[in-house]
């Protein structure tokens, strides 16, 4: 029995991109509204920079264990389930946040917000790649993430016209509640109720360590997506801190850069959807893609990089050349057999942005911390780790443009 194929602006396709679009907002409201919000729970000059950092960090960690528990969840139970269960618990945590007192309880709020977001992406994805054909399986994952991505844009602009961020994370929870509703017309995968027929394990995650092959393409799949956290979680998130380092700047507003380098990306994930169709590849894309990525990283360290409003400029341009969020994760969904593909999809991206705290320990905690190195200095060195990882697994990775969807993985050991 063949999946019914439907088109790309279908109701699922649309449920998936607004669903993104209030997982955006959420994830990025902290970025924006970092200092008024921690200023707000008691923090203090001296201690805003590392009372911020733990609390993105608990945030990522929760990205990290949400992707793998909704990733097996909906490999067992369905696409659906997951979209229904994660955008419950995260609108339930950001409207909490709302009526936050303490850093604690931020890092406590925001860990249980990257817990429910963390299935977000994962599963529509894993969704709309199941229901269109593979001719158009890239130009409908990145109309999600391009969509979505703009969510971040609503987010900056929530917090300029109200000037309140306890607003901003409550309107936050109502975006929730209401894309809650519009789910209810959306079916579930026609490939995953196929699935469930079968006698076979599903959503077994440890499946992806018990077979060589296996592995190592869930490994590179995650470290070919590694350059848009750093880029996102470092160079924008701190452009205010690079700008008074290297032009004197003390005005960077960091929410503004988000603000510009998320509509950069949203508009980075619908061309690299096209260019993948046009050139018939993922892997060239992606290559297209880090290439500009790599070129932008070099003007945002150079002497082109010297006013406020080259730095909003460069961000955007950051946030293009690093607009393969949809395809990076389109072709983690595309390399695994139904049975496993949600839980490689939710996995994959929470991986990356759960290794975020660790490109922080290198940047902050290592290089300038402990070793004493500047900002600018750190900042480049964590940029050639990251990239050199990145290229390398490139390489190695299989292209997946033709792949056909409709199969199963074995549960047995391979050589």
């Amino acid at each position: 029995m063949s999946e019914k194929k439907i088109g790309i602006l279908s109701l699922p396709v649309i449920v998936a991109a607004l669903g993104y679009f209030v997982d955006i907002y959420d994830l990025l409201l902290f970025s924006i509204v970092k200092k008024p919000s921690m200023f707000g729970v008691g923090s203090t000059d001296a201690s805003l920079l590392y009372d911020s950092t733990r609390v993105i960090n608990w945030q990522m960690l929760g990205l990290l264990i949400g992707g793998i528990f909704w990733g097996v969840l909906a490999d067992k139970k369905g696409r659906l389930s997951v979209l229904f269960g994660s955008i419950i618990l995260y609108s339930s945590a950001n409207f909490i946040t709302g009526y936050i007192t303490s850093v604690d309880q931020y890092a406590a709020c925001r860990f249980l917000a990257g817990l429910g977001l963390a299935g977000e992406l994962g599963a529509g994805i894993t969704l709309v790649s199941e229901v269109l054909p593979k001719n158009k399986r890239g130009i409908g994952t990145s109309l999600v993430a391009g969509i979505g991505l703009f969510g971040a844009v609503l987010a900056y602009f929530t917090y300029h016209f109200t000037g309140d961020w306890r607003l901003c994370y409550k309107i936050g929870g109502g975006l929730g509640v209401c894309l809650l509703l519009m789910r209810v017309g959306v079916a579930e995968s026609g490939l995953f109720k196929q699935a469930q027929d079968q006698n076979i394990s599903r959503g077994n995650f440890f499946l992806f360590f018990n077979n060589a092959k296996r592995f190592k393409k869930y490994a590179l799949a995650i470290l070919i997506g590694l350059p848009t956290w750093y880029v996102i979680g470092i160079l924008i998130n701190q452009s205010d801190r690079f700008g008074k380092a290297m032009f004197a700047s003390t005005t960077i507003d960091s929410g503004k850069s988000i603000m510009f380098g998320y509509i950069g990306i949203a508009l980075g994930d619908i061309s690299i959807g096209l260019i993948s169709q046009l050139f018939k590849s993922r892997k060239k894309a992606l290559l297209l893609f880090y290439v500009l990525c790599i070129v932008s990283i070099v003007a945002f360290f150079s002497s082109i990089n010297n006013s406020n409003d080259r730095m909003y400029a460069i961000c955007t341009a950051l946030g293009f050349s690093a607009g393969f969020w949809a395809i990076f994760v389109t072709m983690g969904a595309e390399q695994f057999g139904t049975n496993l593909r949600a839980t490689a999809a939710t996995t994959i991206p929470n991986m990356v942005r759960g290794i975020l705290p660790l490109m922080n320990m290198l940047f902050l905690d290592l290089f300038q911390k402990s070793w004493g190195w500047n900002l600018i200095n750190s900042g480049i060195v964590t940029g050639l780790i990251v990239v050199s990882i990145t290229l390398v697994a490139f390489v190695f990775t299989e292209e997946t443009f033709h792949k056909d969807l409709n199969y199963l993985e074995a549960e047995e050991m391979l050589p």
